[in-house]
């Protein structure tokens, strides 16, 4: 078969038309990679992709032409048999009594020719929240300062969040993702670029409150300089906590607490086999020193006998800590989601999901058919990119997701749901179709490669559903017809930024355009703060770095006074943050995000896209210690702002 046409069939998109109305098409050479990187598939006769069957829906499935009669069906769950039947017509109208679930059909026609695909049996609809409408204070929780933690936020101090939240009338506090990164790469701090969306990163655990920390005195002046310090120094703090967790874990071990060591052996039973292969993969990765797939060919795959063995042989201890220190954050990470529960807030957490992970990482280590290394998202060309980007990260294809079930993505939903009582996916547009851009060819020779998206939308619906735990999108950039009207039929969220809430003359929109199931905001980490937007910083700053920012004074002060028309149009007479907040919570969308940036008047932004090293990406502190922020803020103003969605007083 003609490599173009074995692509079509495999529902990649060889050509497409650029943010520049350009015509592109996919180099042959690029697209044998990407065919190549991808499981190994054969194009169905019988049956076109997953099936879906959603509680209260009629559900049916038509037939191809291929098919041939009388045809065999049976829905299989490991060895239980939950349906089978026979046509001998193009329509299977499938049970209604099925239980919910993923099951695998199984067909065989006259011919003999047999496939399987996933059939899930789900939700109608993702959970949609059991309020009417709140706000959220969002924070990059490593930026958070306080006169107890060593040089970045923790989990302590997301408690601390919680509360400062819960006195300013908010019903949940916003976080960057708190993904697992490389404990051995310390200064790779960006949160969107993880080793495992399936764990935490240690660095946020609050090593003081470990029953079995005991405080060195050579730390002192360490910790007096991290906590002096504006920007968060990883690679400082990394050593010194890796220090203190394993000084604790000697403790543990030596006179372990029989309540601990109890809840320690709940949590690794809980958490298996996954967390095992998790550890076992830590250490894998420090012992070679090498990305995985130039270790010994015995460990380029996972292999459960053999991580057995590894348990029991002389690194046992070393995987073990790995362990041990998942369990202290994942407490440390649910007592603060129980006290947000506790003091009656709606959503309490609010956590990001990447939009993939890092190619050397555990997720693509452990699942090498659902996630090549070979394939990096990206994005096609655009007026902002003109080459196109590649993110550098691996994500989910669709062969290997169907053939494991989904369970890959469904496990990365629910590390985070088990927290959180809302997440918003990283580039949702990612479940209809993914960007990919083969390794060793430039952002520009990628391919748009389908995704089984009613398919991963009922995944979500029913770990939404199970964990009621709202989804959002963001669905920002260039969406496809029909892709939100979809996604809302699921009951998924859309993410609105008010900065791209304008029409072709740059007006900004009004109340009444926000639709009710969605978050807004004003901004976004990737974009500039309040204070920097208005006064041109953000423009500035790009300028100096040599970064075309894609606006000029002229348009920016023709964006401020359309800000100004907006606003005086629902009669809110200033342009401060506070006014904007007030014209965002009139509006009819159920959750508002207001950053803890904005409202300390901050100028620069937590991180701006194109850059590495030219900006602290990912490292600001904030200038004032936790303690002191609602000094710092005009709380009546923000009363006054959010009364119409506000939970409580102070």
């Amino acid at each position: 078969m003609d490599l173009y046409a074995r692509a079509h069939s495999l529902g990649i998109q060889t050509e497409y038309i650029d943010g520049q109305g350009h015509r592109r098409v996919t180099d042959a050479a690029a697209l044998k990679t990407i065919l190549d990187a991808l499981p190994l598939q054969t194009p169905r006769r019988l049956i076109g992709q997953p099936v879906v069957v959603r509680s209260g829906h009629p559900a049916r499935t038509e037939l191809p032409q291929a098919a041939s009669f009388p045809l065999r069906w049976k829905i299989v769950n490991g060895l239980k048999v939950i349906a089978e039947g026979e046509t001998r017509d193009r329509i299977i109208r499938w049970p209604q009594d099925l239980p919910q679930g993923v099951h695998r059909l199984r067909l065989t026609d006259a011919g003999s020719v047999t496939e399987e695909v996933p059939l899930l049996v789900v939700p109608e609809r993702a959970f949609g929240g059991d309020f009417d409408r709140g706000w959220l204070l969002a924070v990059q929780l490593y930026g958070v300062r306080s006169a107890r933690n060593w040089g970045m936020g923790d989990f302590t101090d997301l408690q601390g969040l919680i509360e400062l939240a819960h006195q300013l009338g908010a019903d949940g506090v916003g976080l960057n993702p708190l993904h697992a990164l490389f404990d051995d790469r310390p200064g790779d701090c960006s949160p969107y670029s993880p080793n495992s969306r399936l764990f935490l990163n240690p660095l946020y655990i609050d090593v003081e409150k470990l029953p079995e920390f005991r405080a060195e005195a050579a730390n002192k002046n360490a910790l007096a300089l991290l906590r002096a310090n504006d920007v968060v120094d990883y690679v400082t703090v990394a050593g010194l906590k890796w220090r203190a967790l394993r000084s604790a874990y000697d403790a543990f071990k030596a006179h372990p607490a029989l309540d601990r060591w109890q809840d320690f052996e709940k949590f690794r039973k809980g958490r298996a086999p996954l967390l095992s292969r998790f550890a076992c993969f830590e250490v894998l990765r420090h012992k070679f020193d090498s990305p995985w797939w130039e270790w010994p060919e015995e460990w380029r795959q996972p292999d459960e006998a053999k991580c057995a063995r590894l348990r029991k042989g002389a690194d046992a201890a070393d995987i073990e800590f790995v362990e041990f220190v998942q369990w202290i954050a994942d407490r440390q990470l649910a007592a603060a989601r129980d006290r947000a529960r506790g003091l009656g807030m709606k959503v309490g957490l609010y956590l990001d999901v990447a939009v993939g992970v890092q190619s050397d990482g555990f997720d693509a280590w452990n699942e090498q058919a659902a996630i090549s290394r070979h394939l990096g998202v990206g994005a096609p060309p655009d007026p902002l990119n003109t080459a196109g980007q590649d993110w550098g990260l691996a994500g989910f294809n669709a062969a290997g997701l169907e053939i494991s079930s989904f369970e890959p993505y469904r496990a990365m939903l629910r590390a985070s749901m088990r927290y959180a009582g809302a997440i918003r996916l990283d580039h949702v547009l990612g479940l209809k179709r993914l960007y990919l851009v083969p390794r060793g060819f430039g952002p520009d020779n990628g391919a748009y490669v389908q995704m089984p998206f009613e398919a991963l939308l009922a995944a979500t619906a029913q770990e939404s559903v199970a964990h009621r735990c709202v989804v959002i999108g963001e669905d920002l950039g260039t969406v496809p017809e029909g892709f939100r009207e979809q996604m809302a039929d699921w009951g998924i969220w859309s993410y609105l930024v008010m900065m791209f809430e304008r029409d072709d003359q740059g007006a900004f929109r009004g109340i009444d355009h926000y639709s009710a199931n969605a978050l807004v905001t004003f901004n976004t980490h990737d974009l500039s703060t309040y204070a920097g937007w208005r006064s041109f910083s953000d423009l500035k700053l790009k300028r100096s770095l040599g970064i075309d920012p894609g606006e000029s004074d002229d348009a920016r002060w023709h964006a401020l006074a359309m800000l100004d028309q907006a606003l005086q149009h629902h009669a809110i007479d200033r342009h401060d943050l506070y006014s904007v907040a007030n014209f965002l919570s009139r509006t009819r969308s159920r959750l508002l995000a207001i950053s803890l940036e904005d409202l300390l008047g901050l100028i620069d932004q937590p991180n701006i896209p194109g850059t590495v090293d030219e900006h602290p990406n990912w490292r600001r502190r904030l200038p004032v210690s936790i303690d002191h922020i609602a000094s710092a803020i005009d709380v009546g103003a923000l009363k006054d702002a959010t009364r119409e969605r506000s939970r409580a007083s102070i």
